[in-house]
């Protein structure tokens, strides 16, 4: 399946601070003054890698064409004693929801080749960052070294000693963005997420009746009652095997992480040729695979196309099979129920943010 590179939600950054510049040997030579001594300069610092959360960037689409973040390095010390600029910070934006893995690979080179698919390949987490305006320093730049200045003494008058300066941090980088939203809609290819979205939100979502119309997370805001508002997000349709990578894997899978509810959109009529209880038992075992702690977040099961024959029929027997499961039955196409399910979302909210407390 092709990508769509509009979204790009994971890829590998090749990152590295500024080195220090290094300090400079030399001697005041001016008419009149023969011994002038030592006024070697010192060498700036290099600048360092910062990584800035803006709520303006939706994805990591930039770093897809120039996936590399690289200070500058720290200008040499000069004569006269003057001190050698330093290199420029280099800043990274990154939208809300972005965790950073640093590859262990001691070589750039080596870890360039990695691929995140790769068995044996761990990752060592860095940081979340979540917040609006959050900054974090990745990589801390090189120091200048001291020019000959810093050495002279009564006994040594004209040193040659200098110091270089140091390397600054390099490594090759995991960023992963993972959507922030209150509620993701879980379900299979053509189940009518899209549809859904567009019905409860502003957002309007392709919706067309093949599967996968939906191959990026779309993310809509949803008036509540008590004028209350929520995020809801449509991520792209599961398939059997996602826990594997199968399908779109863990384009969907990870995205879900971050959600505080979960909407299992069911077609109950089977109008997709499938079974309405076959689906809801796949979808949290891909689930309860990928993360444990996945299936124990709270979830619902949205019963969609009601407007469709056999969809009461089959609403009756799915209750049987799950009793204690809520079930909010909706037509997204025509538009029923759509209040009832904002109320139960609203309600489920509220229980979710009380058990966290």
């Amino acid at each position: 399946m092709k990508r769509d590179k509009s979204f790009v939600d994971h890829i590998r950054v090749h990152c590295r601070a500024g080195d220090g510049g290094h300090g400079a040997v030399s001697f005041r030579r001016e008419k009149g003054v023969p011994r002038g001594g030592p006024d070697g300069g010192d060498g700036g610092n290099g600048g360092k890698v910062i990584l800035i959360v803006d709520r303006n960037t939706d994805n990591l689409r930039n770093f897809h064409y120039d996936p590399k973040l690289l200070a500058e390095d720290g200008v040499h010390g000069q004569t006269y004693k003057r001190h050698g600029r330093d290199g420029k910070t280099k800043i990274g934006r990154v939208p809300p929801g972005t965790v950073i893995y640093r590859s262990p690979a001691t070589e750039v080179m080596e870890a360039v080749e990695m691929e995140r698919s790769e068995e044996g390949v761990d990752l060592v987490p860095v940081c979340d960052l979540t917040e609006e305006g959050e900054e974090f320093i990745l990589l801390e730049p090189g120091k200048g070294g001291k020019g000959n200045f810093h050495f002279r003494s009564a006994t040594n008058q004209v040193p040659q000693e200098r110091e270089l300066g140091t390397e600054g941090d390099e490594g090759i980088f995991y960023f992963e963005l993972r959507r922030i939203a209150d509620v993701g809609l879980v379900g299979f290819p053509n189940a009518g997420k899209s549809t859904l979205l567009g019905k409860i939100s502003a957002k309007q979502p392709k919706v067309a009746s093949y599967p996968f119309t939906t191959l990026t997370p779309q993310v809509g805001v949803v008036s509540l009652p008590d004028q209350q508002r929520c995020t809801v997000a449509d991520i792209p349709g599961l398939i059997e095997g996602a826990h594997n990578n199968r399908g779109l894997g863990h384009e969907f899978l990870r995205h879900i992480t971050r959600c505080r509810v979960l909407l299992f959109v069911v077609d109950m009529p089977g109008s997709e040729l499938r079974n309405p209880i076959e689906d809801i038992q796949t979808l949290r075992t891909e689930i309860k695979l990928y993360d444990e702690d996945l299936s124990k977040f709270p979830w619902m099961v949205v019963a969609n196309k009601m407007d469709l024959e056999g969809a009461e029929e089959n609403l009756q027997i799915f209750k049987n099979r799950f009793p204690k499961v809520p079930v909010i039955p909706i037509s997204a196409m025509e538009g029923d129920g759509i209040e009832g399910l904002k109320v139960e979302i609203s309600d489920f909210l509220k229980a979710s943010i009380e058990e966290g407390e």
